[in-house]
């Protein structure tokens, strides 16, 4: 992660064992300012500990953690206002209205009426509820009570944001409205750090730390995680004639710098793909190793990046943990 960055949670060794194999262990990790962490593991992982430890809900048995520079255990109410938060359950009052809830919460940070009032109308134009501004608490949908939890996060203009698997039971649509949100945020300068079981919302994150069993596997950018699990980024080719991919194979596994690795694709007679640093970069030298006419002149009749999911990633990151324990 960029070391330029001020930090916003700078996470060291932090341990909470629970017994029973339950809790967080050995947590290293580091959020820059101004950008989206997404924590993302099965259910019952250690996600939801992992941020209370950050909020100063839970104390650490071993480790340090620093959060806007200073321990959660001694936050002030003054570090406190710069902290929103999400949490998984509806919290807010079912029989308040939509806009008395957002007004009580910003209550507690004694905001004025005239601030509160202004930054209302801001942030239900934001998350599009200035219709349901009237509606009560428990006659919202799902969906709606999660913008509500956002909203109430955002009524004090924090700096950052913990969302605890803000998307889960949601459509795919709104999901994605969710992510535009925290997005539009980050780009204010905000930092996010958003839990998730949806994997595929990766690609959403400055960095994902993926988590197992309360330890995090990897921590990375989408396309550094991408890279680490594959060895680098891959080149799918197909030839015209099958009958020479052994060969092609062979050539490619050779010719060193740029290609990396080189294999059929199981199940195929004339697709290979090429394990390459760069694929973008790589892929006209690539194809000139195939079709130099001093080489084997062999016929490429496609060639393309591969894009693994994320789906992918996190089932190839849980395989290489559990054959490395065993």
């Amino acid at each position: 992660m960029s070391q330029e960055r001020r930090l916003s949670v700078d996470s060291h060794d932090v341990t909470i064992d629970f017994g029973g194999g339950a809790g967080i262990f050995d947590q290293t990790y580091r959020i820059p300012e101004g950008t989206i962490l997404g924590l993302i593991g099965p259910s019952g992982c250690g996600k939801s500990t992992t941020m209370r430890v950050a909020l100063g809900l839970l104390t650490p048995q071993q480790g340090q953690i620093s959060v806007l520079g200073t321990s959660p255990s001694a936050f002030t109410a003054r570090d406190r206002e710069q902290i929103g938060y999400i949490p998984q359950q509806f919290v807010l009052y079912p029989r308040l209205t939509v806009a008395e809830n957002a007004t009580f919460v910003a209550s507690l940070y004694g905001m004025r009426t005239s601030a509160i009032k202004a930054r209302l109308a801001e942030l239900l134009d934001f998350i599009d509820m200035r219709e349901a501004r009237d509606r009560l608490g428990a006659n919202l949908s799902g969906g709606m009570q999660r913008r509500l939890m956002l909203l109430g996060a955002l009524m004090h203009n924090p700096t950052l944001i913990f969302a605890d698997e803000p998307t889960a039971g949601i459509d795919p649509v709104l999901r994605g409205r969710f992510w535009d949100y925290f997005r539009k945020l980050r780009d204010e300068g905000r930092t996010l750090y958003v839990s998730t079981q949806y994997v595929g919302e990766a690609v959403y994150c400055d960095y994902v730390a993926v988590m197992r069993k309360g330890r995090i596997l990897a921590i990375d950018t989408p396309a550094g995680l991408r890279k680490r699990v594959l060895g680098g980024e891959i080149i799918h080719i197909s030839l015209e004639d099958e009958r020479r991919t052994g060969e092609a194979v062979e050539h490619l596994r050779r010719a060193g710098d740029p290609v990396i690795s080189a294999r059929r694709v199981p199940g195929t007679d004339n697709e290979i793909h090429v394990t390459v640093a760069d694929a973008g970069g790589s892929l006209p030298e690539v194809l000139n190793l195939l079709e130099d006419s001093d080489g084997p002149n062999m016929v490429v009749s496609s060639a393309q990046e591969l894009q693994i999911s994320y789906d992918d990633i996190f089932i190839r990151l849980m395989q290489r943990e559990e054959a490395a324990n065993g």
